[in-house]
């Protein structure tokens, strides 16, 4: 074997252990680059779990106010209706014993104007 023939296979040899160590390379680079991707992909989703949570949680916080405000106005509107109730017996009490009491008397009822002159029957005023 020449010289020349030696450095060719070494070349070619050396060329192949460049590329058996460059497609090593690229695989570790690709096995990399898909863990990194899974975990960025989880980052993602943990980030937007994180977001989902708090958003629930200050939905829940403002249900919870808005049962509390309700019943606060429940309990408002409860009193107030049982206070018109009161009113309302108070009133028809009032005014049953009102009626009772108030009896026609004749001095209530207004006297006739006296007539001043003469009255007609053929007046058409006065006719049936």
């Amino acid at each position: 074997m020449s010289k020349e023939e030696f450095k060719q296979r070494w070349a070619r040899k050396s060329l192949r252990e460049m590329l058996s160590v460059v497609e090593e390379c690229v695989g570790k680079l690709g096995e990399s680059m898909e863990e990194m991707k899974e975990d960025s992909e989880q980052e993602l989703l943990d980030s937007q779990r994180k977001k989902l949570m708090e958003r629930n949680d200050a939905l829940e916080a403002m249900v919870k106010t808005l049962k509390e405000e309700t019943m606060v106005t429940m309990i408002a509107l409860s009193t107030r209706i049982e206070e018109l109730k009161r009113e309302l017996a108070l009133c028809r009490a009032v005014v049953g014993k009102g009626l009772s009491s108030a009896s026609p008397s004749y001095e209530d009822v207004p006297k006739p104007k006296e007539l001043v002159g003469t009255r007609s029957a053929c007046n058409g005023d006065n006719s049936l």
